[in-house]
């Protein structure tokens, strides 16, 4: 009976340690904090280890309840997709992914086209974020598969490789007639148009700068990576862009590449999922069942 208490609590426990406070999960469990309060105290005497770490301004977890979270969390995934087992025939199911808004236009979608054709009552659900938090959200086994640049550390994760993305720099030959400069001298001189400090294609360019001392003295930053190619071909500046992203318009020679002597270090992408005993299924037809061009 203690086993079948604990599963409640478990609830209770996973909603404190997303929450990172005692009332924000007494609220969002709609019971009282107090109550919330006993059931981490009981979980904790049960297991004989401290959970949390309690401070002024909510609760963290300790080393033994981040090793309890991230079993919790994928138990109850297991849970979740073996209901889906037994409630639908093979062929259906549910699938959960999450990726930037630029990759799932420009990677995803071939493969949800032809996954969709192949597996047509499979309930899809698709989250356009960042990478950062579609990986977070797959830490958290809120997704299934998070479409993101390889990471430094799997941890737990697996990953199917889909290739390496180039970055470049582009503007219109217009514009880059108009700098008047060697290549490596266009930070000085020109309007270099960069994505916002918080994405993650930024962070791997700041440390290419960091690299090389490159300080641009004149920078436009947006959000979206469509953005960065449009502003490059209305000619207000030099974009860092993914080549893969502007394979048309350089061949239509409506932008050009402007060569750096020090090229940008290319990044892999590929599809994460948790290795989780049994694996959803319709996760493996998604990556290993489904077959468009990947990158070269």
């Amino acid at each position: 009976m203690e086993n079948f208490d604990n599963i409640s609590r478990y609830k209770i426990f996973l909603a404190a340690a997303e929450c990172g406070s005692i009332s924000r999960a007494a609220g969002q469990l709609y019971i009282s904090q107090p109550a919330v309060s006993i059931t981490i105290r009981k979980l904790e005497e049960n297991l004989n280890t401290t959970l949390f770490i309690r401070k002024t301004k909510g609760v963290a977890l300790t080393e033994a309840g981040r090793e309890l979270y991230e079993n919790v969390k994928r138990a109850f995934a297991i849970l979740l997709d073996t209901e889906d087992r037994l409630k639908f025939h093979q062929n259906t199911g549910r699938l959960r992914i999450a990726a930037s808004n630029v990759l799932c236009k420009h990677f995803l979608m071939p493969y949800l086209k032809e996954f969709t054709s192949l597996y047509p009552d499979t309930d899809l659900s698709i989250t356009c974020t960042s990478s950062a938090v579609a990986c977070a959200m797959l830490e958290r086994c809120e997704i299934d598969l998070a479409l993101a640049a390889k990471p430094q550390n799997l941890g737990t994760l697996m990953y199917h490789s889909l290739g390496m993305i180039e970055y470049i720099f582009v503007c219109t030959p217009a514009y880059r007639n108009k700098l008047d400069c060697d290549n490596d001298e266009i930070f000085e001189h020109g309007n270099i148009i960069l994505l916002d400090k918080d994405n993650v294609s930024r962070r791997h360019l700041d440390h290419y700068y960091a690299q090389n001392r490159i300080n641009p003295l004149h920078i436009l930053e947006v959000n979206e990576m469509d953005l960065l190619i449009a502003f490059a071909k209305m000619g207000i500046g030099v974009s860092c862009v993914v080549k893969q992203f502007v394979a048309q318009e350089l061949e239509a020679g409506s932008l050009i590449e402007v060569e750096m002597s020090e090229p940008i270090s290319p990044r892999e992408i590929g599809f994460l999922y948790q290795n989780l005993k049994p694996m959803n299924g319709n996760i493996l037809k998604f990556v290993d069942g489904v077959d468009p061009v990947v990158l070269t």
